[in-house]
């Protein structure tokens, strides 16, 4: 390794806008567009969709400004590793990334640039996941997951010459989305469809929780299931939401950190909530509960798409799906590489991921999540374990609001620029609500749950080895 690699510091490129951008381009995905389908179909009823989204929104707003508080107690790259090292010690936070380079972090990354390449082929048909190019017996290769790989590789590259490029990418290509999502919550509502409407509102309807099959046909909940379809509803909803807490990651390369990290995770996830709940919102003034429930492969939008602008719908959604994706991701990129640079310098990870190049950045730590991530992209299974993994995403969430009532105990003397918001209420609040929902999965949908919880599990092991021989490669 070269001195000029190890002499590097962090670029502080980073203002409250690139920051904000940063955390809302990184929610806004292809979630949103799609994962009300299912939501339909657990909950049955236009009120309990938008409860759904509503409970949704809070938890991460909550997450967010409690966040804020240790964000500006630890300004370093690496965000949540960090905040987990400091109240809990090594191996929690050696488990938390473990998990997030195996799992949560490359597999997110594969899963969107799939998703970006489905919506491509709307444009262009042999991109579609169903144009296999490669078959092994049950094994294909498609070129929608070609076309994923080779995005996820352009925006590593672009992302390693340097913060200001994937900042560019990242503020420009969230903005364009979010305009363009306003202004489909804007053409949805003047294409109101009143007989709609009165159909998913009207009392009898608006709060019957049920199950909604495809076929139309329903089925009513046990007492306690009913909690259960909640709290399955909510791992759609709450996935959509995630990697709110991008620019915590990048904490090294933002101006005024102990500031504009906190801020920049208030705004962030603010607007992406008003726009989701504003978003469903106007389904339920397009399409019938009936119809969300039973959108092709769940995508809603693209019915209410056609609905508002007719066959040009298709091509105008499929285009905005695509910019949304592509920022998304190059969001995930951009922040997920911080993560295990920290680890790095704790020597507990790879140690050429611990050094920056002549641009200031992680460049081998983006490689090799981009590598991680495009083996995912061929497996095909990175939609199975995302939604495995999503109790556990919610568990890490809770064990660092846990951190800000511990470590306000353990550290007192620690400065704390901003304290959490609405302490202890709000974050006792998130704490109740994330262990619920954790614990109602475990019941009643253990396959969202256990796989996820052993993935997991692993990295306590896996920390000892690592710990032990230290890794130098």
């Amino acid at each position: 390794m070269n001195n000029q690699e190890n002499s590097q510091d962090f670029k502080k490129s980073l203002g409250l806008l690139d920051a904000t951008m940063l955390v809302a381009g990184s929610m806004i995905g292809s979630g949103i567009f799609i994962v009300s389908s299912d939501i339909a179909r657990n909950t049955g009823s236009a009120g309990w969709l938008m409860v759904v989204w509503l409970i949704c929104g809070f938890m991460t707003l909550a997450a967010a400004l409690s966040y804020g508080e240790l964000s500006a107690m630890f300004p370093k790259a690496g965000g949540q590793y960090v905040y987990l090292k400091e109240a809990y010690g090594p191996v929690v936070s050696f488990t938390f990334g473990w998990t997030f380079f195996a799992v949560i972090q490359t597999a997110t990354i594969a899963a969107v640039g799939v998703a970006f390449a489905k919506f491509t082929a709307y444009l262009f048909p042999l991109l579609d996941e169903d144009v296999y190019l490669l078959v092994i017996g049950d094994y294909h290769i498609s070129s929608a997951q070609l076309l994923a790989i080779a995005v996820i590789l352009l925006l590593t590259f672009i992302n390693t010459g340097g913060v200001k490029n994937g900042k560019t990418v990242q503020t420009v290509l969230t903005l364009i989305k979010i305009l363009s999502l306003v202004l489909l919550v804007i053409f949805g509502f003047a294409a109101f469809d009143l007989e709609v409407w009165n159909q998913n509102w009207s009392s009898a309807n608006r709060w019957d929780l049920q199950q909604l099959n495809v076929d139309g046909s329903t089925a009513d909940y046990a007492t306690f299931g009913a909690f259960g379809a909640i709290s399955a509803a909510l791992v759609g909803a709450l996935f959509s939401s995630d990697s709110w807490h991008s620019s915590s990651a990048v904490a090294g390369e933002i101006k005024n950190p102990q500031r504009n990290i906190g801020l920049s995770l208030a705004l962030g996830t603010l607007i992406v909530t008003v726009i989701y709940i504003l978003t469903n919102l106007m389904y339920t003034g397009v399409l019938t509960v009936e119809q969300m429930a039973s959108a092709p492969k769940d995508r809603v939008a693209m019915l209410v798409a056609q609905e508002i602008f007719g066959p040009v719908g298709i091509a105008i959604l499929a285009i905005m799906i695509m910019v949304s994706t592509f920022g998304c991701n190059n969001g995930l990129i951009l922040a997920g590489a911080r993560i295990y640079y920290s680890m790095a310098q704790d020597g507990l990870f790879f140690k050429r991921t611990g050094t920056l190049n002549k641009n200031a950045v992680p460049a081998y730590a983006l490689w090799l999540q981009a590598l991680i991530a495009s083996i995912w992209c061929l497996t095909g299974k990175y939609g199975d374990l995302l939604d495995m993994i999503t109790c556990v995403v919610v568990m890490f969430y809770v064990l660092c609001i846990i951190g800000i009532f511990w470590l306000r105990h353990k550290r007192p003397d620690v400065p704390r620029p901003y304290r959490a918001f609405g302490y202890p209420f709000i974050p006792a609040v998130y704490i109740v609500m994330g262990i619920s929902f954790i614990i109602l999965l475990v019941i009643y949908k253990p396959q969202f749950t256990w796989p996820g919880i052993i993935i997991t599990l692993l990295g306590i092991p896996l920390y000892y080895v690592v710990n032990q021989k230290k890794l130098k490669i």
